[in-house]
This record gives C-alpha cells, sequence and structure tokens, in this order.
C-alpha cells in the first residue's frame, strides 16, 4: 500500500498524542536511524514531545559518526527509564516503530507492552510475526523507511537541517545499494528533494565511507562462493566472527557480478550464533526464503540468525529450501 493515501489518518495519530517514543529495529543501520531522526525532527516541529528508545551502546561506523556528531542533540530513553518520561494518560503516549514490523527485532522488545497505542511505519512485507497493532503502515515498494519518511516532510511542509536532510539521504543510498536496488521514479524524486533541502552527497559518501581493515577481512567471504543456478552462497569459517553489517555488505557485493540474481552469505556473528544475511535482484523472493530460516526481509532483502548449529548445517537447510523454491 501506499502510505502517502494514509497521511492524513497519520498525521491526524500524531496530533492526537502529547508524548511520541520512536523505536527502530536492533543493529541500527542508515535507515533506520535516519528515518527515527526524520520523524523525530518533523514531530519536534509539531510541539510534540519526541524521545528515542535505544538500547544499543555500540553501532556500526556510519551510525557511530551520527551519534557523535549529534552528541547531546537528541532526548535518547531505553527500555529502564521509559516510563519516567511517559505521560500519565497512556493514551496520550504513541510508540512509532520505524523500519520493522516485528516485535523481536525491535530495540527494546519489552517496552511494547507500556503502550496502549502503537504504530508501525516500514517498508518491510509482514508476515506472521508482525506486531499487532491497528495502525499498522507498510508500503512494500518503497526502497526505504528513509524515503518514506521523505514524504512526511513534504507532507508536513518541514524546514529540515542539511545535515538531517543528509542522514536521510545516506539511509535511501544504503537500502538501494546506491540506487541499483529496488529503486523507481519516486526514490529519485526523494533523493532530489532532500537535496533541495541541502543534503550533501559528500557529507552521505563520508558516512558509508568503511574501514580498510574490516573491508579486507569481509574480503575473505569471497573465497569460499557457490554459485548455482544464478543464486551465489557465501560461506565463512568456524573460527572467523563477522559483524551481521559485515555480512549484508558481501551479499550487497555479490549482487554485482553477472548472472548472480540472489546471494546468501552464512557466517558467524557471536560464538555461539550463525547469521544469514541475503539479496535478490528481485526475481528470486527472499522474505519467502528467510521466513522459513525464522528470520524476515522483503522480496530484495533479509536475513536470520541460528544459534549454536554449524555453518555447514545451515548452508545445508539454506540450500534444501532453495531447492524446494
Amino acid at each position: 500500500m501506499e502510505i502517502k493515501k494514509s497521511h492524513k489518518k497519520i498525521k491526524k495519530i500524531f496530533k492526537k498524542s502529547k508524548r511520541i517514543f520512536i523505536m527502530a529495529h536492533n543493529n541500527l543501520d542508515l535507515d533506520a536511524l535516519g528515518s527515527s531522526i526524520g520523524f523525530y525532527t518533523i514531530l519536534t516541529k509539531q510541539r510534540k514531545k519526541c524521545f528515542l528508545v535505544m538500547e544499543e551502546t555500540e553501532h556500526e561506523l556510519g551510525v557511530g559518526k551520527v551519534f557523535k556528531e549529534l552528541e547531546g542533540c537528541l532526548k535518547i530513553v531505553n527500555s529502564e527509564n521509559i516510563e519516567t518520561f511517559m505521560h500519565k494518560n497512556n493514551k496520550k503516549n504513541l510508540l512509532l516503530i520505524l523500519d520493522t514490523n516485528k516485535k523481536e527485532l525491535v530495540q527494546a522488545p519489552k517496552v511494547l507492552d507500556l503502550f496502549s497505542k502503537k504504530m508501525v511505519i516500514d517498508h518491510h512485507e509482514p508476515s506472521k510475526k508482525t506486531i499487532d497493532t491497528k495502525y499498522l503502515f507498510i508500503d512494500s515498494e518503497a526502497s526505504s523507511t528513509c524515503e518514506i519518511v521523505e514524504q512526511f516532510i513534504e507532507a508536513y511542509s518541514a524546514k529540515i537541517n542539511p545535515y538531517i536532510a543528509t542522514i536521510i539521504l545516506s539511509g535511501i543510498v544504503l537500502d538501494t545499494n546506491n540506487f541499483t536496488l529496488k529503486t523507481d521514479a519516486s526514490t529519485f524524486y526523494s533523493a532530489y528533494y532532500l537535496t533541495s533541502l541541502g543534503a550533501s552527497v559528500k557529507k552521505v559518501e563520508y558516512l558509508l565511507k568503511q574501514d580498510l581493515e574490516e573491508y579486507i577481512e569481509r574480503q575473505k567471504l569471497l573465497t569460499n562462493i557457490e554459485i548455482k543456478d544464478n543464486i551465489a552462497i557465501a560461506k565463512g569459517t568456524p573460527h572467523a566472527v563477522y559483524r551481521r553489517e559485515d555480512l549484508a555488505k558481501i551479499a550487497d557485493t555479490l549482487l554485482f557480478f553477472n548472472e548472480v540474481e540472489a546471494a546468501f552469505v552464512v557466517a558467524k556473528i557471536d560464538k555461539d550464533e550463525v547469521g544469514v544475511s541475503a539479496r535478490s535482484t528481485g526475481d528470486i523472493d527472499i522474505a519467502k526464503i528467510m521466513e522459513k530460516m525464522n528470520g524476515g526481509g522483503d522480496k530484495y532483502n533479509g536475513a536470520t540468525k541460528i544459534g549454536t548449529e554449524p555453518i555447514s548445517k545451515v548452508v545445508e537447510k539454506l540450500k534444501s529450501i532453495l531447492d524446494k523454491e
């Protein structure tokens, strides 16, 4: 569904809410952070008391740069102190969940039960694990949640600081893999509109810059790849541990190779946990496959995590699902 059609309804819910708590998924990326800061900025300008719900203290490089540069500018709460900031009349509180629609993927799952009013704005396909709320707004055709937040900037005629516009643009660039995936005229228009507000392409490049040592470490995953029926599977070794965003970046890279229509990267993301990151050009439905491995996503990208199982067994399970599909 196009969220544009629901703008009036969403704005009405915002208007009735006195205090708005904004929460994205765990393992923050620039799309989750950009959309969170975007709505935080828009709604603060509407004289709403806004808070970001955050549990994590460690972040990927680009997200860390933003927090460092905005230190002291954002009101951040966590599951331990959130009730202190909530309105006594719970009907006047709103929990706004962005860039995910699944309970187990949010920053602080236990705060969900504190709110009688919850709203989800997302671009990932819903599933059986989708948060139960009557305020569910999903536009699976949108490239990113940052593209959706740009539409609200226009809807509110909000004057956004060029740096905030830059963060939102970086979320679009990230989720589209530099405008190569899930990109249409609306995506390019959002990018144009944000640059018209002063978003800096040079600054986006800075936020997306990678650490050289981490890049070299990630490339080791490219030495162990199987390709069958236009599907690439990269496997990590049992002794190497990667960050989840590292697996996603490798999956993105694999799509640039000839005849690769889908990519899956399987590696350890913790001592006793295996992660799978997946990407597709659109011909293979990633969400369908990841849900069968207790994960999620949309047609173009997704992920899951599996405890204790060896990488080889996870790959076998993945291959079995792919064969059936």
